[in-house]
């Protein structure tokens, strides 16, 4: 009885590190597809048809959880509109926005700075105990962040000279952080349930933004390649990606799942090279050594 528990418990491991795997590649390519879209669709009509390709799917193989959970989810809408438009909305927004500024790499690495802010925001506002080997993570992870964003100089960072792009990106990632702690206190209902409303709040938060780039005289609609880029960022990185995460903490739990995001620079990096010819600097090297030894040193200080 044992061996089978054992070997049951093992084929539920493999699975969930297959699902994380093609997981973390989605969340990768997101770089790759940010920088595609540059002068093939406007960046607020892709996050405008993004999250509406999202809400169709949803709605299509994931009704039945909303329908399920809307008894208490109706209670919580203005929870849920503040989540789906500072974590989805954005968070996106200023994702393909940096994407006119920096390199798929940069995005790639700096998207490692999100679980630093996270342990940040856990500490500060939910006075979460914090290890020393954890503070020496977030201290790592930063120094990472601060290479990549200075292009390797630092004497850049002090003349105000860091890359728009990569401001952004970290404003950015400050945003998701705080919707990753947001959800931490949501409502007790389904994943799929819970994600089919974000996912409506978020295209009905970007519809006012869009408005604002028609207005601005900014908008452009999206060519043959940019219709791709629509497809592919609704497909992989917001409903594959989302779907193959939930099963993966239904498998082996939060705590082990969390720790593959930090593939997501290491395939954005290797994408960004190969299909972009974008440049792998030393300074790069240096930047995703020191920030996922960071996050490991966050994540042993944790563990103990």
């Amino acid at each position: 009885m044992t061996g089978i528990t054992t070997e049951k418990t093992e084929n539920h491991t493999l699975r969930a590190y297959l699902l994380l795997t093609v997981t973390t590649w989605c969340w990768g390519a997101n770089a790759i597809f940010g920088k595609v879209a540059v002068g093939e669709i406007s960046p607020m009509l892709l996050v405008t048809l993004r999250w509406l390709g999202v809400l169709i799917l949803l709605l299509l193989f994931a009704r039945k959880y909303l329908v399920q959970d809307w008894p208490i989810l109706r209670h919580h809408l203005v929870y849920v509109g503040l989540m789906g438009g500072i974590g989805l909305t954005a968070f996106n927004a200023l994702f393909y926005i940096a994407a006119y500024s920096t390199s798929a790499i940069n995005i790639g690495i700096l998207q490692g700075s999100i679980p630093v802010f996270v342990l940040l925001g856990s500490y500060l506002i939910f006075k979460n105990h914090v290890t020393k080997i954890q503070t020496c993570g977030v201290a790592v992870t930063l120094v990472g962040v601060f290479t990549v964003a200075s292009g390797g100089n630092f004497m850049g960072l002090s003349g105000l000279s860091v890359n728009q792009g990569d401001l952004l990106m970290l404003l950015a990632c400050f945003l998701y952080a705080g919707y990753s702690l947001g959800l931490s206190r949501g409502p007790k209902v389904s994943a799929l349930g819970l994600f089919t409303l974000l996912a409506g709040a978020a295209f009905l938060v970007s519809l006012p933004l869009l408005s604002y780039e028609i207005l601005a005289d900014d908008f452009k609609a999206p060519t043959t390649t940019g219709w791709v880029v629509v497809a592919l960022v609704t497909l992989l990185p917001s409903f594959v990606a989302q779907i193959f995460f939930i099963q993966s903490i239904s498998l082996i739990g939060p705590g082990r799942a969390g720790v593959f995001v930090n593939l997501v620079p290491v395939f954005a990096s290797i994408m960004a090279v190969f299909y972009l010819q974008e440049s792998f600097e030393p300074f790069h090297a240096v930047s995703l050594g020191l920030v996922l030894g960071g996050i490991w040193l966050s994540e042993m200080g944790k563990l103990k």
